[in-house]
């Protein structure tokens, strides 16, 4: 009689538990895919490593195509971080651009030649014992 459903079951596949295992070759599961043929595309070095970009994308965009598994340590912990919200509340992109240490990745506007790294410096901790 009644042809609306109440309930909807979830799909059988499940999508992987933590961002590490988003970027896990074996899972079969990837969050962010490369990018094709681009017209009117920039190179950009991430890590002295170039990549393809589009005009008009964010730093922590083309991080997240590259899969991968980490932007940055955290400097007290060491843990890995990757961009979290993408509107510049949790800074947990930064990233250095073009020789500028803490740049937010994801309110950063890519440009030809730009030169990104990653910010993997040992963890406070380890530098100064006494923090």
């Amino acid at each position: 009689m009644n042809d609306i459903k109440t309930h909807v079951s979830p799909p059988e596949t499940s999508a992987p538990d933590t961002a590490e295992q988003s970027f896990s070759a074996d899972t079969g599961f990837k969050l962010f895919a490369a990018l094709g043929p681009v017209p009117d595309a920039i190179t950009l070095f991430l890590d002295d490593q170039p990549i393809i970009a589009r005009q008009g994308d964010t730093v922590a965009v083309c991080i997240l195509r590259t899969g991968v598994p980490y932007n940055r340590l955290n400097p007290v912990s060491g843990a890995p971080r990757l961009p979290y919200c993408m509107i510049g509340h949790c800074f947990e992109c930064l990233v250095e651009i073009d020789g500028i240490a803490n740049q937010q990745a994801c309110l950063t506007v890519v440009r030809d030649g730009m030169k990104i790294r990653r910010q993997l410096g040992a963890p406070l901790a380890l530098k100064h014992p006494e923090v």
